[in-house]
C-alpha cells in the first residue's frame, strides 16, 4: 500500500496556502480519480459539514491551475478531477454509464502523439479518449 501524501507538503509546493478545504479536496480527489465535482464536495462534507459549494469549487479551482489536480471534461459529461498529473496518460469512458478508466501514453514520451502537422504551436501535450462499453455493462449486454 502507498503512503498517504502529506497535502500540506504538497499544497506548499505549489505556493499554496494550506487550507483545511484545499486539503480535504485534495484528499477527496485522490480518494476517488475521476470524480466529478458534486461527488467531491459530499466527500470533503464528510469531514467538514460547514465546508460550502463555493469553498470546494474555489479549492478545485486552484489546485487545477497550481497542476495538483487535473480536470478533465469528456464530450458530454461534467467534469470530472484527478490527482494522476504530468504524465500526460488518456483515459477510456463507457458509453453506457460513463465510467473513466486511465490509459497509460500508447507510445513514447509525452505528448504521446506525433501530429502530421503542428502547425508552428510548441505542442507538449496530446489527449485522447477511447470511448467504448465497460466490464460491467458488456457483462449485463451479454
Amino acid at each position: 500500500m502507498t503512503p498517504r501524501p502529506d497535502y500540506s507538503v504538497l499544497l506548499r509546493g505549489a505556493d499554496l496556502r494550506v487550507t483545511r478545504p484545499r486539503v480535504a479536496t485534495m484528499e477527496a480527489v485522490c480518494g476517488h480519480p475521476h470524480a466529478d465535482t458534486e461527488t467531491v464536495i459530499s466527500v470533503v462534507r464528510r469531514g467538514l459539514p460547514e465546508v460550502s459549494h463555493q469553498a470546494v469549487y474555489d479549492s478545485l479551482a486552484a489546485l487545477t491551475a497550481a497542476g495538483l489536480v487535473r480536470r478533465i471534461q469528456p464530450h458530454g459529461h461534467v467534469a470530472r478531477y484527478e490527482s494522476r498529473v504530468g504524465d500526460n496518460h488518456h483515459h477510456a469512458v463507457c458509453r453506457s454509464c460513463g465510467a473513466i478508466a486511465d490509459v497509460d501514453c500508447a507510445v513514447g514520451a509525452a505528448p504521446c502523439l506525433d501530429p502530421s502537422s503542428d502547425h508552428g504551436f510548441a505542442i507538449d501535450e496530446a489527449e485522447v479518449i477511447y470511448w467504448g462499453t465497460c466490464p460491467a455493462c458488456s457483462s449485463v449486454r451479454s
